[in-house]
C-alpha cells in the first residue's frame, strides 16, 4: 500500500509539473490568434525570419509563423491532400498557381484593401494564369523578377557601344562585338532550364500573350505562333561559345563576372551569383528588343513571390493585417535590397542598379508574363527547347511542342474547351 501511495504521488507530482510546463510554454500564445505562412523561396528564409521576428515583437494579438522549407511545393502538395492548410501560402505566379485556383484552394482576397496598389499589370497576369475565368481575385503579389539581357557596363562605355533598341540593332550590335574578337553572349545551356531565358524574353515579345490560351481553346497551335520566336532565339545562341552546351548556369555567370562575354541572356535573379564572382562589376540590363518597332517592346516579368490566403483560413481579418504588414513599403524594400527584386506595389521604391535600363518598362506598368509559366513541368520544355537549339530543326521541334502540349496538358484543354463551351464562347 505503502509502496502504491508513493507512486500515486509521484504521478500527481508529474502531472503538476507537466500542466505547468505546458501552460508556461503557452502563456506565449495565450489568446492569440495564430497566422502560418508557408513559402517557397528557401534563399530568402533570413528575411522572413527577421520579418517574424519583427511582427510577433510589435503584435499582441497575433502570433505569426513563417517556413521556408526547401522542398515548399511538394510539402504544400502534401499538406493539401491532408487537409491540413497553412493559413497564406508564398507561391510564384505560375502553373502551380493556376493548379490551386481551379481546386478552390485559395481564398477570394478581392476585398482586401492592399491590393489597390499593386500594379495592374501584375494584378493581369495572375488572372490570365487561371485555367478558367473566375470571379475574384486569389493572390496579392509582392515582388517580381526581370529578364531581357544583362550587359557589362564598363565594356560597353569603353567601346562606345550603344543599347539596342530593335532586333535589326542587336543584331548589328553582335556583330560590333564579335569584329573586336570579344564573344557578344555567354550560356550555360548544359543546364536546361537556363534554355528558358532568352526563350522567354522573345516569346513575350513576338507571341501573342494569350497563345497558350488559345491553344488549350483549340484556336491555334504553337507551329504557327512560334516560328519567328523560335528562329530568333537560334540566331541569338550563334552568338554565343562553340558549345554553349558544355557550360552550366554557374559557369556562364563566371564567365560573364570574368569578362568573356559583352552580354548574358539572363533575367535578374543571376546578377547575385555574377557579383559573388566579382563583386566590383558594373552591371545594368536591357529588354531583349525583339521586334524592329520598338513601341511593340515589352518588358519579359513575372510575379515572382505572391501570398494567397486558403480556403481553410480560419481568421481572414488576422491574416489580412499579416498582408498588411508585408505590404508595408519598408519590408518591401528590404526584400528588394535582399533578393534584387522588382516590387509589384506602386511606390518609390530604390532598385537596385543593375534594373537602371529597364526601369523606362518598369515605371510604364509595361511588362508580360514568362510565357513558360503556363508550361505544364511534364512536358519538360527546357529540355525540348535545348534539343532544338542542338538540332535547329524548327519545324521538328515545334511539331513536338504541340505534341507533348496536348499529351501533358489534356486536362486544362479539356476543361478550358468544356467551359467555352457552356458559356458559347467561340473563336
Amino acid at each position: 500500500m505503502k509502496k502504491s501511495k508513493a507512486i500515486s504521488t509521484v504521478l500527481v507530482v508529474f502531472m503538476l509539473v507537466s500542466m505547468i510546463l505546458s501552460g508556461c510554454g503557452s502563456n506565449e500564445n495565450s489568446g492569440k490568434t495564430k497566422i502560418e505562412i508557408l513559402q517557397y523561396k528557401p534563399e530568402a528564409a533570413t528575411y522572413f525570419d527577421q520579418l517574424e521576428d519583427q511582427f510577433n515583437a510589435t503584435h499582441d494579438d497575433i502570433h505569426l509563423t513563417i517556413s521556408s522549407p526547401n522542398d515548399a511545393t511538394t510539402i504544400l502538395r502534401t499538406r493539401f491532400i491532408r487537409e491540413d492548410y497553412p493559413d497564406i501560402i508564398g507561391i510564384g505566379g505560375d502553373i502551380n498557381y493556376s493548379y490551386y485556383v481551379d481546386a478552390d484552394i485559395l481564398a477570394d482576397v478581392s476585398d482586401y484593401q492592399g491590393l489597390k496598389d499593386v500594379k495592374g499589370s501584375y494584378i493581369d497576369i495572375l488572372e490570365a494564369l487561371e485555367i478558367t475565368p473566375k470571379d475574384g481575385t486569389y493572390g496579392v503579389p509582392y515582388v517580381a523578377n526581370a529578364a531581357g539581357i544583362l550587359y557589362n557596363r564598363d565594356m560597353f562605355e569603353e567601346h562606345g557601344w550603344e543599347i539596342p533598341e530593335s532586333w535589326d540593332e542587336l543584331i548589328a550590335l553582335c556583330e560590333e562585338i564579335k569584329a573586336e574578337g570579344i564573344l557578344p553572349f555567354y550560356f550555360g545551356f548544359r543546364d536546361t532550364w537556363t534554355c528558358l531565358a532568352p526563350w522567354n524574353s522573345l516569346a513575350v515579345n513576338l507571341a501573342p500573350t494569350d497563345t497558350c490560351q488559345k491553344v488549350n481553346a483549340g484556336e491555334t497551335t504553337f507551329s504557327k505562333e512560334y516560328v519567328e520566336v523560335a528562329k530568333k532565339c537560334a540566331q541569338l545562341v550563334s552568338y554565343g561559345p562553340d558549345d554553349p552546351f558544355a557550360y552550366g548556369y554557374n559557369d556562364a555567370c563566371t564567365a560573364f563576372a570574368n569578362g568573356e562575354s559583352a552580354m548574358y541572356p539572363i533575367g535578374s535573379y543571376a546578377v547575385p551569383q555574377i557579383l559573388s564572382v566579382n563583386p566590383d562589376m558594373n552591371i545594368d540590363s536591357f529588354v531583349t528588343p525583339g521586334n524592329n518597332d520598338s513601341s511593340k517592346n515589352t518588358l519579359n516579368s513575372g510575379v515572382d513571390l505572391m501570398f494567397a490566403v486558403t480556403t481553410e483560413c480560419e481568421n481572414k481579418e488576422a491574416a489580412y493585417e499579416v498582408l498588411d504588414f508585408l505590404m508595408d513599403d519598408e519590408n518591401i524594400q528590404a526584400y528588394i535590397d535582399a533578393q534584387n527584386a522588382v516590387p509589384c506595389k506602386n511606390g518609390n521604391f530604390d532598385l537596385a542598379p543593375m534594373l537602371d535600363g529597364m526601369l523606362p518598362f518598369i515605371e510604364a506598368d509595361n511588362m508580360t508574363d514568362f510565357q513558360d509559366h503556363y508550361y505544364p513541368s511534364e512536358m519538360a520544355a527546357d529540355a525540348l527547347i535545348q534539343t532544338y537549339f542542338i538540332n535547329g530543326d524548327v519545324e521538328d521541334f515545334l511539331n513536338d511542342f504541340d505534341t507533348r502540349w496536348q499529351r501533358y496538358n489534356r486536362d486544362i484543354i479539356r476543361a478550358v474547351q468544356e467551359y467555352n463551351e457552356e458559356h458559347g464562347i467561340t473563336e
